[in-house]
């Protein structure tokens, strides 16, 4: 491991704990702390692998107000790793503000490879995968109808994340602002006993959900426009 990096981004299992990395057990088990999303839910990781590095809270709540206490940290020599509940650092979690501050301050930061949910869901969901564009979740409120007029237009396949009690509601928008027609996979607890994928038009696909379980997280493969 490089004296010189200061900031380690380190992706962790979406699942299956199995599916961590030997250098990211190395790195966690290196750095002088860890920087974790819920320190509870890591704390299940790290016991499983014997990681003893201590840990603190960073999450979506504090990240604004602790960034530049720990951009001053690491310019004095600590070494920190960030990680999340689950999945890659940054991608719809806490650490791109770190990760920027971090690069303005000219501290090196190494980002590992690692577990992303969108990626497996995409590669097996059998629409094109050599462009597409991650659009992440939908605003809830605000702007929604916006960004869905918006994205209609899109000709890559859009990446979305959903949460359960969105799911119907978001796909049903989807036949609403793009059309019937538009083919769309699904996939929910991706590495996890009960994972799934369903895959077919919207209407097929939300037929499904309306007769079968909506529980875990999901991540919506959509079609893009092609008339």
């Amino acid at each position: 491991m490089e004296n010189s990096t200061s900031l380690y981004l380190v992706p962790t299992p979406i699942g299956n704990l199995a599916d961590m990395t030997y250098r990211a057990v190395d790195v966690l088990n290196t750095v002088d702390k860890i920087l974790a999303e819920d320190t509870r839910t890591s704390g299940v990781l790290l016991k499983h692998y014997g990681i003893t590095t201590p840990t603190e809270s960073f999450h979506a709540f504090n990240e604004h107000k602790r960034t530049d206490a720990i951009i001053e940290r690491l310019k004095n020599g600590e070494t920190l790793a960030l990680i999340t509940d689950a999945g890659t650092p940054g991608i719809s979690d806490p650490g791109f503000l770190l990760a920027r501050a971090a690069a303005e301050a000219d501290l090196k930061v190494e980002c590992l490879p690692g577990a992303t949910a969108f990626v497996p869901a995409l590669v097996k969901s059998g629409l094109p995968s050599d462009k597409f564009v991650f659009e992440g979740f939908l605003p809830h409120k605000k702007g929604r109808q916006t960004r869905l007029k918006l994205l209609a237009e899109e000709e890559r396949t859009i990446v979305f994340y959903e949460s359960p009690h969105r799911l119907l509601k978001t796909l049903e928008q989807f036949v609403e602002y793009m059309g019937a027609a538009r083919k769309v996979s699904v996939s929910r607890e991706l590495t996890k006993k009960f994972e799934e994928t369903v895959t077919g038009s919207l209407p097929e696909v939300i037929d499904h959900f309306n007769n079968h379980t909506v529980k875990g997280e999901f991540v919506i493969i959509l079609e893009g426009r092609n008339d």
